[in-house]
């Protein structure tokens, strides 16, 4: 006997070709020829359909990115639940209302998430601020339900140069090359991102990036991207000015300033995350930036169903002969052990947990 890796779109389980057909195929002879297999093919992110058949609440974005590759697509799910596995908790799922479309795509509709700072103005597709606590990078999921709730698909940030500068970090091991390489030098440019820096690149080529040196000039290129007069050109300079006066009085209340301020207490955001508060039409910030935001599709949280073995089960809870899964495609563990609201970072424990279970379970089987 032997174990049989699937991940990805590369399905090898006897020399076969890739594909769904190949996938039904090692599925569906793996126990008459002595092996086992362990799927991590991932969850369903690159698959927008059944994104859509299995939100929540049935109010679906009809148009999404995709944060993952395009063989992330739920196939060898499907092929697995008709081998006898169940599918659980497919409703439980992690999207992001930051998506930005790729300048340079690898796969279709390939989108990349802004990891923001606190200091963007971040309104809904008509120019009205999002509610407290929605504050960039405070709530996610929670921004995501109120943008959706809005009637519309998109936000935006609302930025200077500045702030996006300080600010914006980007994800995917592709546009943090100092992170993956362990670049220390490189690491320390983002202290001052150069000409050639990947935000830079965004800045200068990204299509949802849009700029401008007044209030009204940068309403007028947002309704234009979007074909649609949702942003009040006077509505929009009112609020980035009462924002300033905010700023120059000291004495308001506004609870996204206080939160600036409050996060530049620790050092390390102070020094390279939080940029110091401005007044945002200060020319020497300038100029005036707007980064349309879509949703984009990344985590299955549900999946196979599985043991602490990392088996996948049946309808009944019997272990499937031979059938294993682990990460995402086994919702990180499980088939759904974070909930509806898991906490962001913690999905890489699931799967070196589940992945080792399940090496360790399919050795022993064969």
């Amino acid at each position: 006997g032997r174990v049989t890796g699937v991940h990805g779109e590369i399905l090898e389980p006897s020399g076969a070709a890739r594909g769904e057909a190949s996938s039904r195929v090692a599925v569906g002879s793996f126990e008459a020829s002595g092996a086992a297999i362990v799927v991590t093919t991932g969850g369903i992110g690159g698959n927008h359909t059944t994104v859509r058949q299995q939100w929540p609440d049935g109010r679906a974005p009809r148009t999404m990115l995709s944060g993952v590759p395009a063989s992330v697509d739920g196939e060898f799910l499907a092929a697995a639940a008709r081998a006898g596995g169940r599918l659980i908790n497919g409703d439980r799922m992690w999207h992001y209302p930051e998506g930005i479309r790729n300048h340079s795509p690898v796969w279709p509709q390939h989108g990349i998430r802004i990891l923001p700072g606190p200091s963007s103005l971040w309104l809904d597709a008509s120019g009205q601020m999002l509610p407290a606590p929605l504050f960039p990078g405070f709530d996610s999921l929670g921004a995501l339900r109120h943008i959706l709730g809005t009637g519309h698909e998109h936000s935006w940030f609302v930025l200077n140069r500045t702030i996006a500068r300080k600010e914006f970090a980007l994800s995917g091991s592709e546009q943090n090359p100092d992170l993956t390489g362990k670049d220390l030098r490189l690491l320390a440019s983002r202290l001052g991102p150069g000409n050639d820096s990947p935000l830079q690149r965004f800045l200068d080529r990204g299509v949802d990036f849009l700029q401008a040196d007044t209030p009204a000039g940068l309403a007028a290129a947002m309704n234009s991207l979007t074909g649609l007069p949702l942003v009040d050109p006077a509505g929009l300079d009112r609020l980035i000015r009462s924002r300033d006066r905010q700023f120059d009085s000291g004495l308001g209340k506004d609870p996204q300033l206080a939160a600036i301020r409050a996060a530049r207490r620790f050092t390390t955001d102070k020094v390279m995350r939080v940029a110091p508060p401005h007044r945002m039409l200060d020319p020497r910030h300038g100029p005036l930036l707007a980064v349309r935001l879509s949703v984009l599709t990344r985590k299955s949280l549900g999946g196979l169903h599985t043991d602490l073995q990392s088996r996948v089960l049946d309808g009944a809870g019997q272990p499937v002969p031979g059938l294993f899964a682990a990460g995402e495609a086994a919702g990180f563990g499980g088939g759904g052990i974070h909930g509806y609201r898991a906490l962001e970072g913690t999905f890489l424990g699931g799967c070196l947990f589940s992945g080792r279970s399940a090496g360790r379970a399919a050795a022993s089987a064969v």
